[in-house]
Order: C-alpha cells, then structure tokens, then sequence
C-alpha cells in the first residue's frame, strides 16, 4: 500500500478513535531514542540541510513534501505562524495513529522524542532527524483535530 492510502486509511482510524498498537521507539513519550523503521535522531552539527517549515491556523504545513537521501540527516526548524498550539511529529502510519491517541488522552502533554516537537504561537521549535532508510514516511500535527482538517505532509526517503 502506498503511503496516501494508509495516509488516508490513518485519517479514518483517527477520526472513528481506531485502535493502537504499542511498541516502536520515538513513538511514546519517553520512549527510548533509538533507531526506528522511520530513521533515528540526528546530531544538529551532523545537519546536511536545513529546511524551515511554516504552520499555521489553515491547519498546513508549507512546505508540506520533502525528498530526501537514504542517510541524510536533516535540521528542521519549525515556525508556528498561527494563535494556537501546533506540533510537528514525524513517523510512520502506527507511530502517528499511536501519538494521535495518547494527545486525545492528554492534549496537553509534553513532547520528550527526538522525532516531535511542540510549539507555541509566535515561537519555533527544532527537530534533527536522520532519514536512515528508504520509504515513504509523514509528518503530522496530531493535537486533536488538526491532523484530521489536513495538518499533514509527506517524506520520500531514496
């Protein structure tokens, strides 16, 4: 399946309250800061670019798809442009159906994992990741109800 289906198929499964699995790192809070099928945390100083990503209260991200090399590691500096609390997540279809659950449960919790970020309005916020494997991977606000209006956006990793 490719990752706009299981994109869309995570869309219904939030929106019904779909069931979630627990285990992967970087998918709880708190959760061990290791490699995951979605690539690992990465050194700011090993950065080989630097993307800035905007978001705001139309429930996007701009720029919202990315290509990337197999073992680029990547500086992302998120801005929130927006009155209201935003979050970038990065991850794969469980590990985002996984945090769209537990910010339901706690909308408002901190973020601890290397692959999310929480930002207030007017602020910005930084997240490194090394994309260490091909694939199509997401990004996601998954405070409740943005990620659902359309606050989403894909990685292609080759």
């Amino acid at each position: 399946m490719r990752w706009g289906t299981t994109l869309g198929a995570a869309a219904i499964a939030i929106a019904s309250g779909g069931a979630c699995a627990h285990g992967e790192a970087a998918s709880g809070h708190g959760a061990a800061h290791e490699t995951t099928t979605f690539g690992r945390p990465g050194s700011p100083a090993q950065a080989t670019r630097s993307v800035d990503i905007s978001m705001s209260d139309s429930m996007r991200f701009a720029p919202a798809r990315f290509t990337f090399r197999e073992g680029e590691t990547v500086r992302f500096v998120v801005h929130n442009r927006g009155v209201v609390d935003h979050e970038l997540v990065i991850g794969n279809e469980r590990t985002l159906l996984e945090h769209a659950k537990a910010m339901r449960d706690s909308p408002d919790m901190d973020h601890v994992d290397a692959n999310m970020v929480r930002v207030k309005p007017g602020a910005q916020g930084e997240i490194t990741w090394t994309f260490d494997r091909p694939g199509h991977f997401g990004i996601a606000c998954l405070v409740p109800g943005h990620y659902e209006a359309g606050m989403k956006g894909l990685v292609v990793v080759r």
